[in-house]
């Protein structure tokens, strides 16, 4: 009968059509039919009572079947392999920097074997741009060391595994640009320099980066320091992946990783409050989370803490401004927690949970509360290469703990054993949960469609609905300007901000 397609009991040749108004072809018989219709994609057949020996029909009974399918579908694009497009390079190499994120092996594989399975060879540059940014002729690349060849065997059953294959670093190529006219300087691009001479060292046609929002401005540096070169040299085309446990990323809704973080996180604070509630303590859980406070609500939602604090929550009345000189002597004022009203909300919250009967309890707080905390709490503190104050030198859950217990004896006159601990890393590269790892793998072959099918440059591979592939050009995710990018917090007052607010205890205001 050839190729056909089911249709329950119901067959029909693959680009066969209705012979008239009230018939149709099932593989080689003719089935009246009491009615054809064709709309866009799909078609409705109501059978009128008769057998054939390729369909079965009920006597005396309507059969409606409706499905939807292209105007002239064929086994090519539903069943077959993608198709190969014209590839235009050779050689892509794959680059991780930043922090670890649970799905990172996911992203690297799908990308990797998209682009073998194309005939093109994929390197893995090891740990970040390391070795990228200290390359010169005296000090060439070496495999193995500086990168690795990515072969179906090295990739192997590796979507699912933890870490990540090709390491990562935080090294910054691009921490001396700081607007357009830098490129200009020679000393300042020198960095980027080294990492257009040591790609092309090795013949890498095409660049993968994946990465955090500061690895993602360093993509954009990089296509900026290309598009100064000589119309001669050769352009290594740049694709960036979303990559943080953060999820404080523009351009897309949840970043790989998350849910993985969020549900190891929860799983600690479940196991805590356990702990709280036998030893009739709390506990202030200080997570990761950087500038934002995505990864503090969803282990706090989804651990069923007490209460949890954020940098969005950091405004109203809990917001104050303070006005300190700086090493020049000038006068410089920045917003700030009111830490006493902090405090104070933190404590009514455990009054509350006791006029409940409940004398324990987990607090979560987001350490990038520690950027709101005075001055006089940051003295000392270093910052890294992107200008952000090193948190993990900050002990925010203990100088939270401090207060909190003073605060809670002096309003109960009882003293209450409270814990800080600080929740984060041990997330990072936790097993990989099935979304995470079907939107890595959806980011990785996003890359590959992006410079191999779409021959696009200097974009952001996003993925929004169920997991729909778009495309967001840098210059729209970095200030062309500052060449900065912009935090995305979580919206005051939004569904899933009032969320946390609706599950935790009850405070009366």
């Amino acid at each position: 009968m050839g190729d056909v397609f089911a249709i329950g009991n119901h067959t029909r040749p693959f680009g066969s059509s209705v012979s008239d108004s009230n018939s149709i072809h099932i593989g080689s018989q003719k089935v009246a039919a009491r009615a054809v219709t064709w709309s866009n994609a799909s078609f409705v057949l109501e059978s009128s009572p008769s057998r054939t020996s390729a369909v079965q029909l009920a006597d005396d009974a309507k059969h409606r079947i409706q499905f939807d399918c292209q105007r002239k579908i064929t086994l090519s694009n539903s069943l077959s392999s993608p198709k190969r497009p014209e590839i235009l390079f050779d050689r892509v190499a794959i680059l991780f920097a930043g922090g670890p994120a649970p799905a990172a092996n996911a992203v690297i594989s799908a990308a990797a074997t998209s682009f073998i399975r194309a005939g093109v060879q994929v390197v893995g540059i090891r740990h970040g741009y390391s070795s990228l940014a200290e390359y010169s002729p005296d000090k060439p690349l070496i495999e193995g060391r500086d990168y690795l060849h990515l072969t179906p065997k090295i990739l192997s059953r590796t979507r699912n595994s933890q870490g990540i294959m090709i390491g990562t670093a935080r090294t910054n190529p691009g921490k001396y640009i700081n607007c357009p006219e830098d490129f200009s300087n020679t000393e300042k691009v020198a960095p980027l320099k080294n990492v257009y001479d040591a790609l092309r060292s090795i013949n890498v046609d095409a660049l993968i980066s994946i990465g955090g929002d500061d690895t993602l401005k360093t993509a954009n540096k990089f296509k900026l320091y290309q598009e100064q070169l000589d119309g001669n040299d050769h352009t290594i085309p740049v694709v960036h992946l979303p990559k943080t446990i953060d999820n404080d990323y523009h351009g897309i809704d949840f970043t790989f990783g998350f849910f993985t973080a969020v549900d190891f996180l929860a799983q600690e604070l479940r196991n805590l409050i356990y702990d709280a509630e036998v030893t009739r303590s709390y506990f202030i859980a200080e997570t990761m989370g950087r500038s934002a406070g995505w990864l503090a609500y969803g282990a706090a939602i989804a651990g069923e803490a007490s209460f949890v604090v954020s940098v969005e929550d950091i405004a109203d009345e809990y917001r104050t401004l303070e006005t300190t000189t700086n090493e020049h002597g000038e006068s410089v004022t920045r917003a700030v927690m009111n830490l006493d009203l902090v405090v104070e909300r933190i404590v009514k919250t455990m009054l509350a949970r006791e006029r409940e009967g409940k004398e324990y309890g987990v607090i979560v707080l987001a350490e990038g509360l520690a950027e709101f905390l005075p001055s006089s709490f940051l003295e000392g503190v270093r910052r890294d290469d992107h200008g952000h104050i090193s948190i993990s030198e900050i002990n925010l859950c203990a100088i939270f703990t401090n207060l909190v217990a003073k605060l809670y004896q002096q309003k109960s006159g009882k003293k209450r054993r409270i814990k800080g601990l600080q929740l984060g890393y041990e997330s990072r590269c936790a097993k990989p949960h099935a979304f995470d790892v079907m939107l890595g793998s959806q980011l990785g072959v996003g890359a590959y469609r992006a410079l191999a099918e779409k021959k696009l440059n200097g974009v952001m591979v996003s993925v929004s609905g169920q997991l729909d592939l778009h495309y967001e050009p840098f210059s729209k995710l970095v200030d062309p300007k500052t060449l900065v990018t912009v935090v995305r917090y979580i919206k005051q007052h939004s569904d899933f901000h009032r969320l946390a607010r609706f599950l935790e205890t009850q405070v009366a205001d």
